[in-house]
């Protein structure tokens, strides 16, 4: 029964450790680019961005268990993604103008 219930749970867990030292050097990467002052700062809102929605991806995957959730669920999370990107490149343009 015990066996069941570990294979029915997914027999690998996730290294959470290892999720949170990602998560600790993308943070320190983020604030050394962020003192990084001679970057344009669309490049710098750029890269930022990209460091942000990496990080928010690892927390969604391992601390919300979306990586082991079915695909309809993921698809369901990720949907509104597109419609983020736009309406961000929006704002940076409006502001680059």
């Amino acid at each position: 029964m015990a066996e069941e219930h570990a294979h029915a749970v997914g027999a690998k867990k996730p290294n959470y450790y290892l999720v949170w030292l990602y998560l600790l050097i993308l943070t320190i990467a983020e604030v050394g680019v962020a003192f990084v002052s001679h970057l344009p700062d669309t490049w710098l809102i750029l890269i930022l961005l990209f460091l942000a929605v990496w990080k928010a991806a690892l927390v969604a995957m391992y601390y919300m268990h979306l990586k082991f959730e079915p695909p309809r669920l993921v698809v369901m999370v990720l949907a509104p993604i597109p419609l983020a990107i736009l309406i961000t490149l929006t704002v940076v343009m409006m502001e680059i103008r």
